[in-house]
């Protein structure tokens, strides 16, 4: 019994030893999709800073001058869920020079623009109210979800005008995909610090422009391997 267990294995081992491995044609290409588009909102981080030698007395200066902004916010009508709170903090500062403690609160909105008309208006407001400090300002769009739907698919096409370029020469033809890959990087919109002009720079009557959009760009990028036929 034993040898018929042996002789049958080493059968099976030589049958599939002798059999040749079949390999499919495949050619493995990338494509990119880029959609540049105007951004026609803005996300802006604006700060109150307030320095003091009494905590509560820094802490009730920044609270009020806080308390300004939002009242100016909410005289812009700008919905309530597109601003909020983003960062509080009351802090120590020893100076070991002079031996005294001083206090420095902060307090730090995020306020979304969706209508950029409104943008100048808005930042000369916060700075009249006790904003002393733009952290940045970044700006979107509001239809980014359709943008990178369009941007995949100039990824894939471009994958596949690509791979018809290859074996065109060689007179094949690309088949049904195998395998896609997402190789695109989470879109991350870039900050742009704001240049905001004071009021003695310019004439009641001048026209200030202190927004230049430009474009942002929304990209996607795949790997696809293609049968050959």
């Amino acid at each position: 019994m034993k040898k018929v267990v042996v002789f049958l294995s080493v059968m099976f081992m030589t049958i599939s030893y002798g059999q040749e491995i079949k390999q499919v044609p495949q050619i493995t290409v990338s494509g990119e999709g880029k959609i540049k588009v105007i951004p026609d909102q803005a996300t802006i981080s604006a700060t109150v800073e307030t320095k003091g030698n009494n905590a509560k007395e820094v802490k009730q200066k920044n609270d009020e001058q806080i308390d300004a902004v939002l009242k100016l916010i909410k005289k812009m009508n700008l919905a309530p869920a597109d601003y909020r709170t983003q960062r509080v903090a009351l802090n120590p500062q020893y100076d070991y020079e002079k031996k005294k403690t001083t206090y420095n609160a902060t307090q730090t909105i995020e306020i979304i623009v969706r209508d950029l008309n409104k943008y100048d208006e808005l930042m000369e407001g916060l700075v009249s109210q006790g904003i002393n400090r733009i952290d940045n300002v970044v700006f979107q769009s509001s239809k980014l979800a359709q943008y990178e739907s369009e941007a995949r698919k100039l990824a894939m096409k471009e994958a596949k005008h690509k791979a018809e370029d290859y074996v065109s020469v060689l007179g094949q033809k690309i088949g049904r995909a195998m395998t896609i890959s997402d190789n695109t990087q989470s879109y991350t919109p870039q900050p742009v610090y704001a240049r905001m002009k004071t009021m003695a720079m310019e004439s009641d009557s001048a026209q200030r422009e202190t927004l230049a959009v430009g474009e942002i760009t929304i990209t996607a990028n795949v790997s696809v391997n293609f049968i050959l036929e």
